[in-house]
């Protein structure tokens, strides 16, 4: 099993956290504040560690960021030397935000945060995946009706292939996921984005995820 850590406590990186500690893996998740820490302690996260997000990446084998992807850039910058030698799963998406709330523009139009990540953090295997998704389908793509696609992209192809095994202890199933290749496919899953507030305004908040039908 392995040790991972998990950047940002919001929904997403608890989400994650609680499937990941149950599957059997040593899990922390790195927040802002020793006082976010006693409030998450209180939760239903047995088996899950705190710590700040310096010790956290500083500790771990394998890093999730589930930072809010318009600041994920200068914030795991700051963690250049952390992160070096680590993989680095990101799952968040950069956009502005609309003035409803929801997401809005592209902030790297033309790039993606997975390849800006892996241009700031050279020495770290990044790894794009689970961001074409609502955060409850990342845990439990069975719930769905129709069987969701995860996609994958990547430089370093053993890195994808420990990621691949995580996914499986999420939940999903092989000829699920998808290997878009390098790390600049990542501006094409990233760009799915775009779709998700729509469905949102007219559907509301219900599980959903933007997949390759075959």
């Amino acid at each position: 099993m392995s040790s991972i850590g998990i950047l940002g406590a919001g929904r997403v990186g608890t989400n994650l956290a609680g499937k990941l500690a149950a599957a059997g893996h040593h899990v922390t998740l790195g927040t802002r504040s020793p006082e976010e820490n006693g409030l998450l302690a209180t939760g239903p996260a047995p088996r899950i560690t705190f710590a700040d997000q310096r010790t956290t990446a500083r500790t771990m084998d394998i890093v999730i960021n589930a930072t809010p992807g318009d600041s994920s850039l200068d914030r795991l910058t700051g963690l250049r030397a952390e992160l070096a030698g680590k993989i680095l799963i990101d799952v968040s998406n950069a956009t502005r935000e609309a003035p409803d709330g929801l997401p809005g523009d592209l902030c790297y139009p033309g790039s993606s945060l997975a390849e800006k990540l892996q241009a700031a953090l050279p020495d770290t295997h990044v790894v794009k995946t689970l961001n074409t998704m609502l955060f409850m389908v990342m845990t439990a793509p069975e719930t769905l009706a129709t069987p969701p696609t995860a996609y994958l992209s990547g430089d370093d192809e053993t890195a994808k292939k420990t990621v691949t095994g995580l996914l499986g202890d999420l939940g999903w199933q092989p000829e699920r996921i998808e290997d878009l290749g390098d790390i600049s496919t990542a501006r094409a899953t990233e760009a799915m984005i775009l779709v998700v507030p729509h469905v949102l305004r007219r559907h509301g908040f219900r599980p959903f995820a933007v997949s390759l039908a075959r």
